[in-house]
Parts: structure tokens; sequence; C-alpha cells
């Protein structure tokens, strides 16, 4: 892995063969960081609006996943 700062933009340089579900799961820490970066709401705040989403998605596709 290479991790490579330029004037505007950060660049990581990653193995082909990584895993995408763990890829996916950085991708999303690094949104939400963005997201909260601009954000007047304290962290916490942040942290219970991401739980509440989640039982919400939770419930409206859990029957993908259980049958």
């Amino acid at each position: 892995m290479v991790i490579e700062r330029t004037t505007n933009e950060v660049i990581f340089r990653l193995p082909a063969d990584i895993d995408t579900f763990v890829l996916q799961r950085i991708v999303n820490y690094l949104k939400y960081k963005e997201n909260i970066k601009m954000s007047k709401g304290t962290e916490e705040q942040a942290n219970e609006l991401a739980e509440i989403s989640k039982k919400r998605w939770w419930e409206e596709n859990k029957n993908k996943f259980i049958k």
C-alpha cells in the first residue's frame, strides 16, 4: 500500500487483490469522516444518526437476508 499526498488530494494505491468488502468499509469510513468534518453537529450526534440509518436500512432489507 502506498499513500501519496499532493497539493489537492491524497492518493491511496492498494493491491488489486484487496478484499472488496474491506475496501468498501474503508471508503464508507472516509466518506463518513468527510461528511462530519463540515458538520456543526457533534461526532456523537453523527454516530446516533448513523445507528438510526443502519436500523432503518436493516428493517427495509432484512427479508433479503433472512428467509
